[in-house]
C-alpha cells in the first residue's frame, strides 16, 4: 500500500517592499482566481498602479472592487477581448490616460486546451492561437509607442512549461506558448535600443480554485508526484512574485529571458 500524499507546504505570503512604487501596471485577463489576479495583486502591494482588463464586464468589476477592499485604493478596469484590434488599441489607450503613460503591460490573457492534434479542429488551433500568441501581439504593439516614446517600459509575457516539455494532447496550447517565447526575444531586441525589456515568465504547475474544480484531486497529486521537484505546486502569488521581479529594477539587465517558475523532474 503506498504511503498517503502530503505535498510540501508553501512558504508564508510575502509582504511588499515598495519595488514597483509610482509605477503602472496592465495585467490582462486579471479578473478570476489565477496567475493574472495574482499578479496584479502582488504589484499592487509593491506600491504600483494597477488596470485589471478582463473579457467579462461582470467578472472584471466583482475582481477590481475584491482588490480595492484588499488594498484600500482605487484600482483601474476596463473591459478587453484581445483577440481585437480595436479593444486592444481601446484598452492600451485608456491604460495611457489614467496612469499619464504605462510602465509595465504583463500579458497574462490565454486560453488552455488538452486534446489530441488529429482531433484538433481549424475553428480551434486558429482560437488558441489568436489569444495566447496574437492577443500578446496586438497588446505589445499598442504599448510600444508610447514606451518608445517615453524610453522605458517593462513588458511580460506568460508563456508555459508545455512550451519546453513535450506532453501528449498539448500540441496545439504547446505550440502556442512556444510562440510566446520566440516573440519574447525577437521584440526584445527590437525594443532594448529604446530603454524597454521584454521577458516572459514560464509557470509549471500552479493551483488555483478553477483548475481544482476541472481536475480531479487524484489528477492534480500525479502531477506533483511526477512533475514537481519542490514537492508541490505553486501558489498563484509565487508566479505573481516572479513577474514582480521582473518588472522591477532588480531585473534591471534582463530582457529576452524565459523565467522559469519552476523546473520539473526531467
Amino acid at each position: 500500500m503506498s504511503e498517503a500524499f502530503v505535498p510540501t507546504p508553501a512558504p508564508p505570503y510575502p509582504s511588499g517592499h515598495s519595488l514597483l512604487e509610482g509605477r503602472s501596471v496592465l495585467v490582462t485577463a486579471s479578473a478570476g482566481t489565477g496567475i493574472g489576479f495574482a499578479a496584479a495583486k502582488r504589484c499592487a502591494e509593491e506600491g504600483a498602479r494597477v488596470m485589471l482588463s478582463d473579457v467579462h464586464a461582470g467578472r472584471l468589476a466583482h475582481f477590481a472592487d475584491e482588490l480595492e477592499d484588499e488594498i484600500g485604493r482605487a484600482v483601474a478596469r476596463q473591459t478587453c477581448d484581445v483577440r481585437s484590434n480595436n479593444e486592444v488599441a481601446a484598452l492600451i489607450q485608456q491604460a495611457e490616460e489614467t496612469f499619464d503613460g504605462l510602465d509595465v503591460l504583463v500579458n497574462n490573457a490565454g486560453l488552455g486546451m488538452t486534446k489530441p492534434l488529429v482531433e484538433t479542429s481549424n475553428e480551434e488551433w486558429l482560437n488558441l492561437m489568436d489569444v495566447n500568441l496574437s492577443g500578446p501581439f496586438r497588446t505589445t504593439r499598442a504599448a510600444l509607442p508610447g514606451m518608445i516614446e517615453r524610453g522605458r517600459g517593462s513588458i511580460i509575457n506568460i508563456s508555459s512549461i508545455c512550451a519546453w516539455r513535450a506532453e501528449a494532447g498539448q500540441s496545439a496550447y504547446g505550440a502556442s506558448k512556444a510562440g510566446v517565447l520566440a516573440f519574447t526575444r525577437c521584440t526584445a531586441s527590437e525594443a532594448a535600443p529604446h530603454g524597454i525589456r521584454v521577458n516572459a515568465v514560464v509557470p509549471s504547475l500552479a493551483i488555483h480554485p478553477h483548475l481544482e474544480k476541472v481536475s480531479s484531486p487524484e489528477f492534480l497529486e500525479q502531477m506533483i508526484r511526477e512533475n514537481e521537484i519542490l514537492g508541490r505546486a505553486a501558489e498563484t502569488w509565487e508566479i505573481g512574485n516572479a513577474i514582480v521581479f521582473l518588472a522591477s529594477d532588480y531585473a534591471s539587465y534582463l530582457t529576452g529571458e524565459a523565467l522559469s517558475v519552476s523546473c520539473r523532474h526531467a
